[in-house]
């Protein structure tokens, strides 16, 4: 996918966050992804994410490919997320993995 059209599908997920009325103000757990050939190499960059405000776990898809889902505890901005998936494409694609999305669960405000 090109960066433009990345840019495009990035903030129509910001502009539904909003109109939903996604707390931008607060700190949310930001689930990434990637995904790779093997256990081996999706632990070895399961090893890369470790901290206060980090959680990672490694699992293996029904297709056989294994599954690194990093979980970043910040605010939900386009720069922020931009720049925490480059550091995690840094790690990734060395380890011959691929970056495979992000998301944020969003509370429904009850009426």
């Amino acid at each position: 996918m090109s960066t433009a059209m990345q840019d495009d599908v990035a903030n129509g997920v910001f502009r539904r966050m909003k109109e939903g009325g996604f707390d931008f103000a607060s700190f949310h757990p930001i689930e990434f992804y990637a995904i790779f050939p093997d256990e081996e190499r999706a632990r070895a960059a399961k090893g890369s994410f470790q901290g206060e405000s980090l959680h990672a776990q490694v699992s293996e898809r029904e297709d056989g490919v294994w599954h690194l889902q990093v979980s970043k505890v910040m605010f939900a901005t386009s720069d922020g997320i931009d720049d925490f998936e480059q550091d995690l494409e840094s790690v990734v694609l060395p380890l011959g993995g691929k970056l495979d999305g992000w998301g944020v669960t969003q509370e429904v405000k009850t009426l």
